[in-house]
Formats: C-alpha cells, sequence, structure tokens
C-alpha cells in the first residue's frame, strides 16, 4: 500500500537537568562545588532517504518521541547528550506545520532534511555558578523543554514526465511499454490506485522518470472522486503527456474528454496550465482513431500524436519529443 499523506506528533527531548553537588574528599576541606552540566537532548530530523517510496511506516506510528539529556552527576560529570530521532521519508515530501499551515521545509531531493522539533538544552551544574564572592552555589539550571509539534507529511511524486488523462486512457499500458514498470493494468476505470513511477532508458547515456498518475475526472479539483490525491502529483511532473482514448467505453466523446482534464488542472493551479503538454491520441490501433485526431489536432491547432502501446506505433517519435523538450527546459533554466 503506498501512502503519500499522514499527520504524526512528533516531541523533542528534554534536556538533562544540572546538578547541584560539593565535593567531599577526606583531605580536601572546603572542595567547592562540582556538579555537571546536564546533557542536551535529542531532535527530531525528518530526511529524504533514497530507498524510502512511501509513508506507510509514518501512518502506523503517529506518535514520535526523541530521547532526554542525561541529569549532570557530582565530580563534574556532565550528563550524556541524547540522540537524534531521524525520521526517513521519500523525497518529494512536503513537511508542514499542521497548526499553523506553513510549511517547514519541502525535501525534493536525496540527503535534504528538516529539524522538526528541536531538543532542549542541557542544564547548567552549580560548579558553573562558582565566583570570588560565591564559593559555595547552590542553585543550578534544569534542562531545556522540547519542541512538540504536529505535523502533515505530503508526498508528490518527483516526476520529468507526467502521464494525464481521463480514467482508462491508457496511461499505464504506455508507462509499462516505455519502462520496466509494472502497473496493475486491467480494462475498467480506476484501475491505477496511486502514482507508479518508472525509468525510460532513451539511450545509454540518457534516461528520465515517468509518472503514470490516476485517472482524472470532473469535479477533480473539488476532490471529488479523490481528486486532490490525485491532483497535487500532477504539480512535480515538468512535461504533462495527455493521453486521449478514441473511441471510450462510456461512450462520451474524446474531445470533451480533453477539455475536462485541462479544465480539471487550471482550476486546481492556474500554472498547470502553461506547463508544457504533450498530446496523444492513444490506442492508435482502433479503427476510427485517425479522425479523432484529425479532429482533436483542428480543435488544439497543433500536432497530436498518435500513440499505441500494442503495435509500438509512434512510440519513437513520442521519445523525442520528449526529450527535446526536456533539453529545452534544461537550457532555460541554466540560462
Amino acid at each position: 500500500m503506498v501512502v503519500d499523506r499522514v499527520s504524526i506528533h512528533v516531541q523533542a527531548g528534554r534536556g538533562g537537568d544540572g546538578c547541584v553537588s560539593f565535593r567531599r574528599e577526606k583531605y580536601v576541606p572546603r572542595g567547592g562545588p562540582d556538579g555537571g552540566d546536564g546533557g542536551d537532548a535529542g531532535s527530531v530530523i525528518i530526511v529524504a532517504a533514497a530507498g524510502v517510496d512511501s509513508l506507510a511506516a509514518l501512518a502506523q506510528r503517529k506518535h514520535w518521541r526523541a530521547a532526554n539529556g542525561q541529569r549532570g552527576g557530582s565530580s563534574n560529570c556532565h550528563g550524556h547528550n541524547a540522540g537524534d530521532l531521524v525520521i526517513q521519508v521519500p523525497p518529494g515530501t512536503v513537511v508542514m506545520d499542521a497548526i499553523a499551515g506553513h510549511v517547514l521545509k519541502d525535501l525534493s531531493a536525496v540527503g535534504d532534511s528538516v529539524i522538526a522539533a528541536r531538543g532542549g538544552r542541557g542544564g547548567k551544574g552549580n560548579a558553573r555558578f562558582k565566583t570570588d564572592t560565591n564559593r559555595a552555589p547552590r542553585e543550578s539550571t534544569p534542562g531545556g523543554e522540547g519542541e512538540m509539534r504536529e505535523l502533515l507529511l505530503e508526498l508528490k511524486v518527483i516526476a520529468d514526465v507526467g502521464l494525464i488523462g481521463k480514467p482508462n486512457a491508457g496511461k499505464s499500458t504506455l508507462l509499462s511499454r516505455l519502462s520496466r514498470a509494472r502497473p496493475q493494468i486491467a480494462a475498467y476505470p480506476f484501475t491505477t490506485k496511486h502514482p507508479n513511477l518508472g525509468l525510460v532508458q532513451v539511450s545509454l547515456d540518457r534516461s528520465f522518470v515517468m509518472a503514470d498518475i490516476p485517472g482524472l475526472i470532473e469535479g477533480a479539483h473539488l476532490g471529488t472522486g479523490l481528486g486532490h490525491e490525485f491532483l497535487r502529483h500532477v504539480e512535480r511532473a515538468g512535461i504533462l503527456v495527455h493521453l486521449v482514448e478514441p473511441m471510450p467505453d462510456d461512450g462520451s466523446d474524446p474531445l470533451e474528454n480533453y477539455r475536462v482534464v485541462r479544465g480539471e488542472l487550471e482550476q486546481y493551479d492556474v500554472q498547470l496550465a502553461h506547463r508544457p503538454e504533450i498530446t496523444i491520441l492513444s490506442k492508435a490501433e482502433l479503427p476510427g482513431s485517425a479522425e479523432v485526431r484529425e479532429r482533436l489536432s483542428a480543435e488544439l491547432g497543433r500536432e497530436v500524436l498518435a500513440v499505441s502501446a500494442v503495435t509500438g506505433q509512434g512510440l519513437d517519435q513520442l521519445l523525442r519529443e520528449i526529450t527535446r523538450i526536456l533539453d529545452e527546459r534544461k537550457v532555460a533554466a541554466a540560462t
């Protein structure tokens, strides 16, 4: 099961208290204070780690607490510092403060980290308070309290290319044909319950990541059909490949299906309307698909690629177009 949105409670540890102590040795009169400092507490740190692809582990454990610092001791012995509690999440996880509503950090790359709750500092022992005028201090400070936070963790798939379209448009089949990904494929809508990632190897030194985004339906921007759960994954995709099915099983108009998906993207985030898009007519092996392609191309005023994951028609042309746009974006980002 892939979990891409969880809420957890994190609490850093409490710092160790400082110690009040005096040397009591047989031949050392008025030995003076020797109370040590308390140890610093552990913090809660969230790290984007390679190999982690879900938030499922966090869904099973709602409360995370770091260890406390150790109390200071006599003979100027300082308490041990506690180790940090490290929570590993997939790259692409956005860490948000659930109460304040702001983003703490977007952990978009492997190794990115954020201190979600900072541990308390250790208290000072009475040896710290010794002065020329106060040679026998009986004061110390307690350890500091650790921070507590309610966090909302949201995973947004990171991909160079995102496959979008209505349910059963052929996105999973296309992904399985272009990469080694093996998503669940069936002849009914909503087979894909979560995004699937695949690495497309164009050449020995060229590849890109493609994501199969679950099908969008009308009203998705309002949350219909888990729309928000799916739409947020589109935000990460640099290029959108929009699949249009020529002969939908429900008898709907392919052109209207295209407009519905585009409308949902724009209403969810207007910036998605300006994302580079390649429109393809999937299942081009079906009779009558050529006519649908001509109608769609005429409405959009640009070329619509005809692709068949079954026969392989148009796959090479699609890969060339994707790599061309990726190269253009790379050059634009460099300048």
